[in-house]
């Protein structure tokens, strides 16, 4: 490991060293997943500081179990999986969230923490503000499973295949997921089409 830079190495080798003590080789593997396990934690929970502590609680049992990781699977869909399920955990124990605006990627993306690039009318934003609050609430109101598929498809870009890994569930049923949510979304937002 102290010839080659451990972030050239793929997942499957870093988990390997892992697994072997090299405590280096997962911090890797977190440091190469630690936003994305974010993201999916806030798109779970809109709250920052849980996202922070499902995300660490996620590589923490990660970690844990990192002995009994199969390389069969890739690190990358058995993580989500643990991350996925421990925000599906958070949910059923909360209920109902609470919604902060869907400006967190935006914030992030362009490093002013709110300030807007652009300038617009009190109509414009007032115009933006409702349709986000409306995406908000329709999303909230989709079962758990169609939520958590068009999440994990529309916000963190996994494939069809990767999702029905993390959601432990056929690819054919991952896609009636996504369609129903599809579907579910555009009749609740049809006035702003």
């Amino acid at each position: 490991m102290k010839t080659s830079q451990p972030a050239e190495f793929g997942d499957e080798e870093l988990v390997t060293l892992a697994q072997k003590g090299q405590r280096e080789a997962f911090e890797v593997l977190v440091e190469r997943y630690q936003t994305k396990a974010y993201r999916i934690a806030f798109d779970f929970t809109r709250d920052r500081e849980e996202a922070k502590d499902l995300s660490q609680e996620a590589f923490l049992r990660a970690f844990i179990h990192l002995k009994s990781f199969d390389l069969r699977a890739g690190f990358y869909t058995w993580f989500y999986r643990i991350l996925v399920n421990l925000c599906l955990d958070y949910r059923r124990r909360r209920g109902r969230v609470s919604w902060e605006p869907l400006d967190e990627k935006s914030e992030k993306a362009d490093g002013k923490d709110g300030v807007a690039s652009v300038v617009r009318s009190p109509d414009q934003g007032a115009m933006t503000e409702e349709f986000s609050r409306r995406i908000e609430k329709a999303l909230a109101e989709l079962p758990l499973k169609q939520r958590t598929a068009f999440i994990l498809k529309n916000h963190q870009d996994l494939s069809i295949h990767d999702i029905a890994k993390v959601m432990q569930s056929a690819e054919g049923t991952v896609k009636v997921h996504i369609h129903r949510a599809v579907v579910a979304l555009r009749q609740k937002l049809a006035e702003f089409a």
